[in-house]
């Protein structure tokens, strides 16, 4: 039977490139996003690919909203063997210029978002035999947000939740399910074009490689860390940054 993976936030950017990279590999995909013109476009695009695609719209800091699409989910498709937690939102202000709302927000959006989605679907791919959670922190959970970083001190602290939530979940879900995260640096997306035109240059003098990530160097380790067997890799967090020292 064919597997399926779950992608939030992936209507654009690094969850559309892993959509599309799963779907290469043979995965069917059900997208979670509120972008719903995006959605509509990847999906096709997951369609041409010959795999069978489905979204679903939900704000992922709902609990009770992502409890009923997994359920949905789970109905449409009858398994569920990968979870991607990619949606995410930045947030640039400081300690002395965020609201209570702004940072209550930023966690909900980027941490609990991953808690929301996992929940329900433990119990789907226990009763399935196993299978792989991916969430996406940040390079700016072991830097604390570098002067390049599109977000500050919230989004920080919300990303370096999700590492302490891979390895403690680890833990408790092994040996059925493997959890791992991953810490992209400085990438192309839709999200931070405004930065990276503004300094492109400037940070890739700074990285290693000589240039900034794509969504694709992204999907390439989520795709791995979703479908390689054997596997033996659980509870840990990859930076995928190019080597970035620019501060």
């Amino acid at each position: 039977m064919t597997k399926l993976a779950i992608i939030t936030g992936g209507a654009r950017g690094i969850g559309r490139a892993c959509a599309l990279a799963l779907a290469a590999k043979g995965l069917d995909i059900a997208i979670i996003d509120l972008l719903q013109p995006e959605m509509q476009r990847t999906m096709a695009e997951l369609q041409a690919l010959g795999r069978t695609a489905r979204i679903y719209q939900a704000d992922v800091s709902d609990h009770p909203r992502a409890a009923t699409v997994i359920k949905q989910i789970a109905a449409d498709f009858g398994r569920i063997d990968v979870l991607v937690n990619n949606a995410g939102r930045g947030n640039p202000k400081g300690i002395l210029d965020i609201t209570e709302t702004e940072f209550d927000r930023t966690i909900a959006v980027n941490l609990k978002s991953c808690f929301n989605y996992i929940q329900p679907t433990v119990p789907i791919m226990q009763a399935n035999g196993g299978g792989r959670i991916i969430s996406m922190s940040s390079l700016n959970a072991h830097s604390g947000g570098v002067t390049s970083a599109v977000s500050k001190f919230s989004y920080a602290a919300a990303k370096a939740g999700i590492i302490g939530m891979t390895r403690a979940l680890a833990k408790e879900l092994g040996p059925t399910i493997a959890i791992n995260c991953i810490c992209p640096g400085v990438i192309e997306t839709e999200l931070g074009n405004t930065l990276t035109k503004a300094r492109g240059p400037e940070l890739t003098k700074g990285i290693a490689l000589g240039r900034l990530g794509t969504p694709q160097d992204v999907a390439e380790l989520v795709t791995f860390l979703a479908t390689v067997e054997p596997n033996f890799i659980t509870g840990q967090d990859f930076i995928i940054d190019g080597f970035q020292w620019v501060v």
